[in-house]
Order: C-alpha cells, then structure tokens, then sequence
C-alpha cells in the first residue's frame, strides 16, 4: 500500500511512523524544511521538500501510484487543494483531508459529493468535543471509546490505592463478581502496557481497560469504585474554537457552565453568540478569579487554551482548588508521559483525534473503527468478520492468534457476547480486536488475508 502524507507536522509525523512501522510505502510531502528533516532524520519513508498542494510534486511524489492521499497540514486550504490536485490527476485514489475551520462545517457534503470528493473529512476539534462527551459520561475514566453507535465502551479506569482487587490475580475475579466481571483487555502500569494473561494481579496505580456492553457499564464503574456523579455544573478555560464547541454542547445539554476567556475582543464575540454560557474575561490560571468564580462547586473544569502549559498549570490549579474532575487539552505528544504522573488524567489531544480519525481509513479489511490508546501503544479494531474467513466457526481457543491479539467482544445483530475459549465467531459478527502496536501488521493481515474478499 503506498499512502502520500502532505504535512509533516504532529500529525503527519506520527502517521508516517506508525505507517513506516508497518512497512507500508509511505511519502511525506511538506514545504517546510525543518519538519522534513525531523521526518527523514527518524523514520523510514520518502520525503519530498516541497509544496503539496502543487499538481507537479504530487506527480513527483507518485499520486498515481497512490492507494491514499492523506492531507494534514494546519492549513484548511492547502489540504482542500491537494485534494482537488489529487482528484484531477488520480481520482481513484482514495483522498483523506484535515479541515478545522467551522466556516467550512456546512460544506462537507459538498467536499464529497462534488470536486475535490473528499472520501473522508476530519475534523479533529470536532473529535476533540467527541471525546470530551465521552469523559463527561463517565467521570472516573481515564479513557473513553464507543463501538456500536455506543453500544458497546471500551473504558480505562486508574486503580487507587485503596482498591479491593490489589494483588488479585485476573483468574480470581469471575469467581468474586460472577456474571459482572469485565473482561480485562489490558494493563498501563508504570507507562508500560501488558496484555494480561489469567495469573496477572491487579496492583494499586495500574489503569485497567475493559470493553462492556453500555447497560452493563454502571454496575461495573461502581464494582471499581468510581464515582458516577452526572456533570451538573462546569467551567471552560479558552475560548478558542474548541472551547466555543464546547460550550455549545454544554448549552444543548443544559448544563450551566461558566467560560473564561483571556482575549478581551473574542470574549465580546463569544458573549454575543452564546444564549445561556456565562463568558468571564480573565486569566484561567489566576485563583482568585476562579475562587471568586465558585470553581469548588464545579463538577468538571475544561482547559482549552491554545497553550498547554496554561492548560496543565490551570487544570492542577483546579485540582488543588477541590475540583474532582478536570480535562485537559494537550497539543504535543511528548507531553503524554507526564501526564498521569503529575497527577492528570484525562486528558484530550486534537491531533491524537485526527489520528484516530485517520486510522481505520488506511487499514486493510472490512475495518469499522480503530482507536489509539496510551501514545499509540496499543489499537482497538472494528472489523467485520466475513464467511472467508479461517477463524470463523471455530472456538477462539482453537484459534492461534498473534502474540498481544486478544478478540476481547463480539456482535451479532443486537446480541453483545464477551467471549471466552468456547465461543465461535459467526460470518457477519462485528469483532472488536484489542493489540499491541507490535502486533498491528498482523491483525491488519489477518483482516487483510482472512476477513476480506478479494
């Protein structure tokens, strides 16, 4: 598969590794000369220092040759003109674009339907907001993904320290909760990721992840102790693009939310649109305006100011302010470590959603979803199994999957199974498949070669 990434930013950069890491023929196209040597300096791709939004180097990077075209620079316009060079020079080649600007909400139907016929538009702020909803819906988590229209949750929980299931091993819980015990897809501990096997034990810190059907999802929060307080009361800090979607969504909700805002003349324009959002003129990071602003009674703080460091500062602020939930946006990548250990959890990028957007367009196979979890270690994949397909009624223990693959549920119709070593994947199932980064060139092959028609 050969894949032309025009942007070698955050998000073009982070595609192309995991594209490189997958041996995929990947080309990365950027007019700017530092974020082409970082590309070339650290991956294994071909990289083109020039424009392309231009009809000339798209040619020279080989769109002809191209399966996908992925434009991602942070420039709306010069990704919708790689779009319509691309169509006009190779219209079977399947063309994906970032576009950010709200001006543009309106027109995505147009931009697929009509020239440039964009296959797929992303746009991560809107994903962002996505995501947000998601941590709001429960509040304890600190990841948060939807399969099924929601159906089905793959959710993240941190274990603190007084938890009653230290040291037991995975084997142990079906025994102590019965028909509530949730199948445990993975382990964070210590920022390494594990892919439990029956002698594993929970330990204190550790971030769990299951996958459960949403009507079962409650009980099992409250089995782990976690809090399940609805959001009655929140506080916004920006208020960029992202922070005006949000407080939208708060106003559509009614859920009175206050937004405090550092620009004086887009404070008056957020003020003349918003009907019920309280908009504050301020420095999100200043006490005394957040105390003087009832920021204890708040169930949730949002910071989404265009400066993560603002963000971090203002959400641990809030912290120490009484506060039980935050969220918070962070822009780089490098941050992601850090961030459990200063004491944030939940936290929302931008360009992870654009990632995540991006990812189940350029796998092989009847692909659904894919979402990426903890940096990028590991991947959630939807797929539709199909009737050529080996693993088809067979039980799964039978089954040799690759090491780090664990078939974590099934979905036949409107019946959600969790399966165990007796169950049999129908042709048809949707089957969402849980691996490690390591292991994601050979579940994409076995989407690709199994579940596939050729």
């Amino acid at each position: 598969m050969k894949i032309i990434i025009v942007g070698a930013g955050e998000v073009g950069f982070h595609i192309a590794s995991r594209l490189s890491l997958e041996n995929k023929d990947v080309v990365v196209v950027d007019s700017d000369l530092d974020a082409i040597r970082r590309v070339s300096e650290n991956l294994d791709v071909q990289v083109v220092n020039d424009s392309g939004s231009s009809p000339q180097v798209l040619e020279t990077a080989g769109i002809k040759e191209a399966e996908i075209l992925l434009a991602v620079t942070d420039s709306d316009e010069t990704n919708l003109i790689a779009c319509l060079m691309a169509d006009l020079i190779s219209p079977s080649t399947k063309k994906l674009a970032r576009i950010r600007n709200a001006d543009y909400d309106a027109y995505h139907d147009t931009f697929q339907n009509l020239a440039p016929r964009i296959d797929t538009i992303i746009n991560p702020e809107i994903e962002v907001i996505k995501a947000i909803d998601r941590f709001l819906s429960v509040p304890g988590a600190v990841d948060v993904g939807e399969f099924e229209n929601g159906k089905v949750k793959f959710v993240g929980i941190k274990l603190d320290s007084g938890t009653r299931f230290a040291d037991v091993p995975l084997s142990e819980l079906p025994r102590r909760l019965g028909a509530q015990a949730p199948l445990i897809a993975a382990i964070v501990r210590d920022e390494e990721l594990i892919i439990p096997r029956g002698n594993d034990r929970l330990k204190p810190g550790d971030v769990v992840y299951f996958i459960i059907e949403a009507d079962r999802l409650n009980p099992t929060l409250e089995i782990f102790e976690q809090d399940l307080k609805p959001v009655r009361r929140a506080l916004i800090i920006g208020g960029g693009r992202i922070g005006f979607r949000l407080a939208r969504l708060f106003e559509e909700k009614s859920i009175p939310a206050k937004l405090i805002e550092k620009n004086p003349e887009r404070c008056h324009r957020l003020a003349q649109t918003l009907d019920k959002v309280v908009v504050l003129h301020g420095d999100g990071t200043d006490q005394s305006l957040l105390e003087e602003e009832g920021v204890r009674e708040m169930d949730v703080v949002v910071t989404l100011t265009d400066d993560e460091q603002t963000n971090v500062f203002a959400s641990l602020l809030a912290k120490r302010l009484g506060v039980h939930q935050t969220i918070t946006r962070i822009n780089s990548f490098r941050y992601f470590p850090l961030m459990s250990s200063i004491g944030i959890e939940q936290v929302v990028s931008p360009r992870l959603s654009a990632i995540n957007s991006i990812l189940h367009h350029i796998r092989r196979g009847k692909v659904l979803s894919a979402i990426a979890i903890k940096g990028e270690q590991a991947e959630v994949i939807e797929a539709v199994a199909l009737e050529t397909s080996d693993i088809v009624e067979r039980p799964l223990r039978k089954i040799a999957l690759p090491k780090g693959v664990l078939v974590t549920v099934i979905i036949r119709g409107e019946q959600v199974i969790i399966p165990g070593g007796e169950t049999v994947i129908k042709p048809g199932d949707r089957v969402i498949i849980f691996g490690t980064r390591q292991a994601v060139p050979k579940i994409e092959k076995l989407l690709a070669v199994k579940l596939e028609y050729f």
